[in-house]
């Protein structure tokens, strides 16, 4: 594999990220999204509260987006806590992007003021269980019938990462 990049995400990685997150979305069953999003979607929400809020992106050699993660605020999460998404490219998993993403996702937690991330991930989404499991997050409560945009519902496995 080639040299993955990791950078801060900026309004001019949006249109990739937001083609990256829709094939993810299309195949299903491992985000809780179930309808595409525009790059002004994504631009209301990576870029909405850069003081409270952070993403990264994993860039190949080629200029090829290989990922992104985001940490903020999120729901019902005090104010100490940040969520955490991470999403790779479809067949990319496994390679270490997610690690490197992860690593710089913490150093920006930590620079915002926050203890602790929240994960919030579908019980029947295996890899991203393991992934978050292998990172240190722990479990802490479980979301019963959550409901998605389609009409369908989900279990979700709330797991918790002290900063």
């Amino acid at each position: 594999m080639s040299t993955i990049t990791i950078q801060k995400g900026c309004v001019a990685d949006l249109r990739q990220t937001a083609e990256l997150l829709n094939e993810i979305i299309a195949i299903g069953g491992s985000t809780a999204m179930t309808n595409p999003m525009s790059r002004e979607d994504l631009e209301g929400w990576l870029m909405a509260d850069q003081d409270s809020s952070s993403w990264h992106i994993a860039m190949a050699e080629d200029g090829t987006l290989l990922g992104f993660q985001w940490v903020g605020p999120w729901g019902d999460l005090p104010p100490e806590a940040c969520a955490i998404g991470t999403f790779v490219k479809a067949g990319r998993t496994g390679f270490g992007i997610g690690s490197k993403l992860f690593d710089a996702s913490v150093r920006a937690a930590r620079a915002l003021g926050y203890t602790w991330m929240d994960a919030e991930i579908r019980t029947d989404n295996e890899g991203g269980l393991a992934y978050y499991q292998s990172r240190g997050f722990e479990n802490y409560r479980t979301l019963k019938d959550v409901p998605l945009d389609d009409g369908s519902f989900v279990n979700k496995l709330c797991k918790r990462y002290d900063l």
